[in-house]
């Protein structure tokens, strides 16, 4: 049973098929798999183009949540366990997930490929270096800090202002010692001293741009298009005026094809790319998701952590840019973290509340009208079963969801795969029947002022927001730059509403503080950074890392 097996013992003690027979049953023709050893493939982008491109696209499923807790909502669990659930119910159907980033997972305990009876396999393999992609990324991140300082050292012919360059280092691990450093120094043959730091490579813009892209040469447009610098006039320097993006195209071409794997019950699985929600858009590649939408009748796809983030910027940003189309929304509770939200301790969390349950409803019910009244799109609720769970409390859930007219369905994947998925899938079924069209929060031609305040005020909630003065500043840089008509990706704690991870629920009277904005021309948006977010985590006092171990037979222990 699932209550004395930890993810990683039930993912290993499953029985894997070889992946040439999960490329079979997509239908994906032998020539366009390339085998990472029995379990794991790429899929050549150009199948994409070349067999795929008349096909009809798919119903998009697009799964997300409440604002996140330590309690834990399930997110990646119900997105598997319902593409399994669809398959089981005779729909042809693929799941789309993101890559995990390796601080996570030897930081705060937890990856991205599920858990209990609903996973995608091999999970080791899969939550650690996969098949190098973020290396990949890592290290084209890494050769255009290296020719841009090198342009410098050579004689600035750019002109490039040494106080304005905006393209730090990246590397895929937690490590707050790298936020902000001193490099170049020693003698003049070791570079221009300088103020540098790193970012965690899911927070590159590289990552953003390897998500957003649609082939090779798109890859490579995009690239030349980010700005790495000012020079003193105030202009902006490309990675393209670098003359970068060629050497970067190379370190990324086989990054570019989709990985396929399997879940524990054999449903295709293409898991790519891996942007964090809260310092980026947060969602897998438009590849990886458009090939899925050619060879499945239905797919199913995750946005990272609340609707306030990543289905925000799922829809604002990868669905405007790529021309997506999602049908339906799922958004993942339980009750442990609604009474959280309410003000229980996590302690506590499995004593029936039904006073504190009540105080941390109007979070979901915040969710669910982004969905449905920004967005126009039919939902479904999901509470991620606990035993824990009493009758009063279910009951509750659904009587306040009803109320705004959507359903709530009691999913049971962790414990029983894809038959504890059955009733959301008919749901679900039930809401693509409603054959709705998304609208987005804002229009791209407004201003970029008028941009965040929609974000801001329709989808958290907020009176207003206030910006630091050189935000004002910026602001006005970018409209004359000519990149005022570009969607907004809101870097955001994940835990809350408002800018302050510490304020749960549903806030009211409360505003939001822009303290920085940063271009991020390749990507195609601009980055608003509020509160404290920060765009390189640390690990807490006690990583994941610690526990985590592997035998003389290279079994691995700990791993979740």
């Amino acid at each position: 049973m699932a209550d004395f097996l930890s993810d990683i013992e039930i993912a290993q003690k499953a029985e894997m098929q070889v992946i040439n027979k999960i490329a079979d049953k997509a239908e994906i023709p032998e020539k366009y798999v390339e085998n990472y050893g029995k379990y794991k493939a790429k899929i050549d982008y150009r199948y994409l183009q070349n067999d795929l491109s008349g096909k009809d696209d798919a119903n998009l499923i697009l799964v997300t949540a409440i604002n996140p807790t330590p309690a834990g909502e399930g997110k990646t669990t119900t997105t598997i366990g319902l593409g399994d659930a669809l398959n089981k119910l005779g729909k042809k159907t693929m799941i789309a997930l993101r890559e995990p980033s390796l601080g996570p997972v030897f930081g705060v305990k937890g990856g991205a490929a599920g858990g209990g009876y609903a996973q995608v396999v091999p999970m080791e393999d899969i939550n650690l270096h996969f098949t190098g992609d973020f290396h990949a990324i890592g290290a084209a991140n890494n050769l255009l800090a290296a020719m841009l300082d090198n342009h410098i050292h050579q004689g600035n012919e750019l002109d490039i202002d040494l106080k304005r360059i905006t393209w730090r280092r990246a590397v895929d691990m937690n490590d707050r010692q790298l936020r902000n450093i001193t490099d170049g120094l020693g003698s003049k043959m070791d570079g221009v001293a300088r103020q540098d730091g790193f970012d965690i490579t899911v927070a590159s813009e590289i990552m953003a741009v390897f998500c957003l892209s649609s082939d090779i040469i798109d890859l490579k447009e995009k690239l030349a298009k980010m700005v790495v610098a000012y020079n003193r006039k105030g202009e902006p320097v490309t990675c393209g005026q670098i003359n970068a993006q060629g050497a970067m195209a190379v370190l990324l071409k086989d990054a570019l094809k989709p990985n396929l794997v399997q879940t524990l019950e054999g449903t295709p699985t293409f898991i790519h790319g891996g942007p964090f929600a809260n310092i980026a858009h947060g969602c897998n590649s438009v590849i990886a998701t458009k090939m899925a939408s050619k060879i499945a009748d239905y797919v199913v796809t995750e946005a990272g952590f609340g609707a306030d983030l990543g289905a925000e910027k799922f829809i604002d940003i990868k669905c405007r840019l790529s021309g997506l189309k999602p049908k339906a929304v799922v958004v993942v509770a339980t009750v442990k973290a609604l009474k959280y939200n309410g003000g229980v301790a996590k302690a506590d969390l499995n004593d029936e509340n039904l006073e504190a349950l009540e105080k941390g409803i109007p979070n979901l019910l915040k969710h669910i009208e982004n969905v449905t009244q920004v967005y126009g799109l039919p939902a479904v609720v999901a509470i991620n079963a606990f035993p824990t769970d009493t009758e009063a409390e279910l009951t509750l859930v659904a009587k306040k969801c009803n109320e705004l007219g959507v359903n709530v369905a009691l999913s049971e994947v962790w414990s029983k795969g894809g038959d504890g998925g059955i009733k959301l899938a008919e749901e679900v079924l039930k809401l693509i029947e409603e054959g709705k069209e998304h609208t987005y929060a804002y229009d791209t031609n407004s201003t970029i002022k008028e941009k965040i305040e929609a974000i801001c005020k329709r989808v958290y909630g907020a009176d207003g927001v206030d910006y630091a003065p050189a935000v004002n500043k910026l602001i006005a840089e970018f409209e004359r730059l000519g990149f005022g008509n570009m969607p907004i990706c809101m870097a955001k704690n994940q835990y809350s509403l408002t800018d302050d991870p510490t304020v749960l629920g549903r806030p009211t009277g409360f505003r939001i503080t822009i303290r920085d904005l940063t271009i991020s021309a390749g990507a195609g948006f601009i980055v608003a950074l509020t509160g404290t977010i920060m765009k390189m985590p640390g690990l807490p006092k006690v990583p994941a890392a610690e526990k985590i171990d592997v035998d003389v037979d290279g079994k691995i222990s700990g791993l979740f």
